[in-house]
């Protein structure tokens, strides 16, 4: 891999922040929080807070660099990602790497300062699995690259839980499951709408090569295992009876939506399903929270 300095210049510090992938940070950090806030009975201390979301904030950020200096080559083969800062060669390479690797140390050594080694090594972990050995290897070798590697992606609640208690249990591992199980269905309804790009870019992502019937049935299955999963809270008493009624809502919108997708009759679908499964895995997390705190309220 050459990281020289050919990159023609340009960069401003947007570009900075475009590397971190910020709307993807603010998801995991809201799955983050809702881990912190559920881990305990009353609420989460601020300092846990402030620091906790900080660092695993700075090492996501650090990941989703990692992931920009990796795939530049890919994402200029790609209408989608084409404008990113080193795929339009605005920013030399060595310049993300080093932004990369700053805020990667400083979220780790945050965590392992103010919150607790737990944490520190969970998201280290983390951070590997998505920067390596999701995106370095896993993407461009199996179509089954994103059910793999979802468990990278899926540890922000867990890692909001450990902040907070110090200690892994059944709990913040169902939270990871909901996440684990959401992911096939939410990327593979993207990878439907962008399936001539990453053919041509040689990704194997599964519309590629399956083709798009039988990658449409997998996001209807997926979703319905999804649907059986963000059911267990209530089942395993984690959660109560707001949970159960908002969930059951945003599962009926979920599966309406994975519903089109599987059918094929309209082309925008898979594109709305995707748009909305990130709207639906905040809502499951917020529902959770909502859950929690009207029990407390109640006591």
């Amino acid at each position: 891999m050459q990281l020289g300095l050919r990159e023609s210049a340009g960069w401003t510090w947007q570009d900075l922040l475009t590397l971190c992938k910020p709307r993807v940070v603010v998801v995991m950090l809201v799955c983050a929080l809702v881990g912190m806030a559920l881990a305990t009975p009353s609420l989460p201390s601020p300092a846990t807070v402030v620091f906790g979301l900080a660092g695993i904030g700075m090492a996501a950020g650090g990941a989703a660099a990692f992931n920009h200096v990796v795939d530049r080559r890919l994402d200029a083969m790609m209408l989608r990602t084409s404008q990113r800062p080193l795929a339009s060669q605005r920013m030399p390479t060595v310049l993300a790497l080093g932004w990369a690797s700053l805020l990667s140390i400083a979220g780790i050594a945050l965590l392992l300062w103010q919150v607790n080694a737990l944490t520190a090594w969970l998201t280290l972990a983390s951070l590997i699995g998505y920067a390596l050995i999701y995106t370095a290897f896993l993407k461009r070798a199996t179509p089954q690259n994103i059910v793999i590697g979802g468990v990278a992606g899926a540890a922000p609640p867990m890692l909001g839980w450990t902040a907070v208690t110090g200690q892994l249990g059944p709990e913040p591992l169902l939270l990871v499951l909901i996440v684990f199980a959401w992911t096939p269905p939410h990327f593979w309804a993207l990878a439907i709408h962008k399936r001539d790009e990453y053919a041509r870019a040689g990704v194997p992502m599964l519309p590629v090569t399956h083709g798009e019937a039988f990658t449409r049935l997998q996001v209807w299955l997926y979703g319905w295992l999804t649907v059986a999963v963000t059911l267990m809270p209530f089942v395993i008493g984690m959660s109560g009876a707001v949970y159960l009624l908002g969930v059951m809502a945003l599962n009926l919108r979920f599966m309406y939506w994975n519903w089109k997708v599987w059918r094929g009759a309209d082309p925008k679908a898979p594109l709305a399903a995707f748009w909305f499964s990130i709207r639906y895995i905040l809502g499951v997390f917020g529902v959770l929270l909502l859950d929690h705190y009207a029990g407390l309220w109640a006591m």
